[in-house]
Parts: structure tokens; C-alpha cells; sequence
């Protein structure tokens, strides 16, 4: 039986997902995101992707606001550390977070259910419900 078209990621779900590319690394490696961001940038081919601008916004954006934005994961995220986390799901509530506070276009709905959506292939089981519980009371924060 023949497989349908493939369904196409949005291009801001593609731009969330070359952002965690990026933080991931940076976290992973202990490295400044800055310097993994312009390793990055080098190694992708032209023509570069449309979704590209928004994805590197992200990255600066979680770079520039980080020591706020973990601030919030500590107090919000209920019994567990910043440490603790899951790599994937550390960076996913910050980009998340930024989207949040920072980027008002974005419906808060809409960065939360990406994020989770995210977790839900990329991470553990736990994840999504984790990640919709911390960013929905984040969310609460903001919006007061």
C-alpha cells in the first residue's frame, strides 16, 4: 500500500527545531551558544531555509534572556532543578519561555503546545505533560 505525501512541519515548528538543535549542543558541550550558532550557520547549505531568520532569533533571543528565563524554570519547575532536566526538555522550556515573554505574536497556547509537541518526539514519555505544567503556569506569571 502506497504512503500518502508526507505532511509538511510548519516552518516555525522547523525553526523551533533547528533552535534546539543549536542550544542543545551548546548545553551539551558546555560550549557558548554564540560560537555553536556561527558553527552551525557555516556547516548548513544554500540556499539557506526560510524558517532560518526565526530560528536564529530564538537562539539569540534564549542567549540574551537565559539568566531570566532559567530563573523562572527554577522556580516554576516543581521538585526538580535546572540540572536535573532532560537536555532536550531544558532547552525546549527556553525557547518556549522566550516565545512567552518575548514574542508577543505568538499566541502563549500556541508556544506551549509546540513545545510539548517537541517533547513528544524528541524526548521522554514524561515530558510533554511536564513541560505543559511548568509553561502553563509560566505562562499564568506573565500573563498577570
Amino acid at each position: 500500500m502506497a504512503e500518502g505525501p508526507k505532511q509538511q512541519m510548519p516552518a516555525r515548528r522547523k525553526a523551533r527545531k533547528r533552535a534546539l538543535d543549536v542550544l542543545y549542543e551548546a548545553d551539551l558541550r558546555d560550549r557558548p551558544v554564540p560560537e555553536v550558532l556561527a558553527g552551525y550557520l557555516q556547516r548548513l547549505e544554500q540556499p539557506r531555509p526560510e524558517h532560518l531568520g526565526y530560528a536564529v532569533g530564538l537562539i539569540e533571543g534564549v542567549a540574551e534572556h537565559q539568566a531570566r528565563i532559567d530563573e523562572l524554570i527554577d522556580s516554576y519547575a516543581e521538585g526538580w532543578t535546572l540540572d536535573r532536566m532532560p537536555v532536550v526538555d531544558r532547552n525546549l522550556a527556553r525557547i518556549a519561555i522566550y516565545e512567552l515573554l518575548y514574542i508577543h505574536e505568538i499566541d502563549d497556547a500556541v508556544a506551549i503546545s509546540e513545545a510539548v509537541e517537541l517533547a513528544r518526539q524528541m524526548s521522554t514519555d514524561d515530558s510533554p505533560r511536564f513541560l505543559n505544567g511548568i509553561l502553563g503556569r509560566i505562562a499564568e506569571y506573565a500573563t498577570r
